[in-house]
C-alpha cells in the first residue's frame, strides 16, 4: 500500500506510553497528528517533539467530541486515521464498587462509540480511511475483581467487530488491538531476569501501521499482541 495513503491522524485519549508512540511514527510516515484528551498540559513535550496539535476532549460528551474533529480538520485536514486509545480502571470485589464510579468507567465504551460515529460520518463520503481501537487482556477474559474493566472492553470489542463488519465493504478499515501484557514505560520497566517480558509501545505501534498498510483484499479485523513470555 502506498504509504502516503494516509496524511492526518487524530489519536483520542492521548498520553505518554502508546499515545506517544503512534504519534511519533505516524509523523515520520508523514501524517500531520492531532492529539485529544481531557487535559493537554501533559502532552506539550509530545507536541514539542512532533509538532502535532492537542485539543482539550471529553469524548465521552457529544458536543465535544463533535467540536473536537471540526477543529482537528480545520488544522490538519479531516483525519483519515482515528486511533481511539482511551482507557480506565476499576478493581474490587463486586459487592464493594461504587455504582457510580462503574458507570463513569462505563462512559469510556461510549465515548469510543461516539468518536468512530463521528469518524465514519466524515470517512464515508471519501470511501476510505481506518478507524482504530486499543483493547487489552480484558477484552476477551473477564477477571476477578475486575468486572468495571472487563465490562467496557468487552463493549469497545463488541462496538469495533460490528463496525468492521458494516463499514469494511465502504471502505473504511476498522480494527482492534488486544493488548494482553503490561506496557513498558520509563518508571515501569521489564525486570532484568525477563528481558522483553513488558510490551515495547514503539513496538505496538508498528503494528498499528502494519494494520494501516495492509491491502484492502487482505484486511485484519483484530490484532493481539503480547510478550513473548506471556501466557494466555
Amino acid at each position: 500500500m502506498d504509504r502516503t495513503q494516509f496524511s492526518s491522524a487524530l489519536i483520542v485519549g492521548a498520553g505518554s506510553g502508546l499515545s506517544a508512540s503512534l504519534a511519533r511514527l505516524f509523523k515520520q510516515h508523514g501524517m500531520k497528528v492531532a492529539l485529544a484528551a481531557r487535559n493537554i498540559a501533559k502532552l506539550k513535550p509530545l507536541q514539542d517533539g512532533t509538532g502535532a496539535a492537542a485539543f482539550t476532549c471529553d469524548a465521552t460528551d457529544r458536543l465535544q467530541v463533535q467540536t473536537l474533529f471540526e477543529e482537528a480538520s480545520a488544522k490538519n485536514g479531516e483525519p483519515d486515521v482515528v486511533v481511539y486509545n482511551a482507557g480506565g480502571h476499576l478493581r474490587g470485589p463486586l459487592i464493594d464498587l461504587d455504582p457510580a464510579a462503574v458507570e463513569r468507567l462505563l462512559s469510556v465504551a461510549f465515548g469510543g462509540f461516539l468518536v468512530a460515529q463521528e469518524a465514519a460520518k466524515r470517512m464515508l463520503p471519501k470511501g476510505r480511511g481506518a478507524i482504530l481501537f486499543t483493547g487489552a487482556s480484558a477484552s476477551k477474559k473477564g477477571y476477578a475483581q475486575s468486572a468495571p474493566f472487563a465490562m467496557g472492553k468487552f463493549a469497545l470489542r463488541g462496538l469495533a467487530q460490528s463496525m468492521a463488519r458494516e463499514l469494511s465493504p465502504q471502505g473504511i478499515h476498522v480494527a482492534h488491538f488486544v493488548i494482553d501484557g503490561g506496557i513498558a514505560s520509563p518508571s515501569r520497566q521489564a525486570p532484568a531476569d525477563k528481558p522483553d517480558s513488558m510490551l515495547d509501545p514503539d513496538a505496538i505501534a508498528a503494528s498499528y501501521l502494519h494494520v494501516l498498510m495492509q491491502p484492502r483484499s487482505a484486511w485484519t479485523w483484530e490484532v493481539e499482541l503480547r510478550p513473548w513470555v506471556e501466557r494466555f
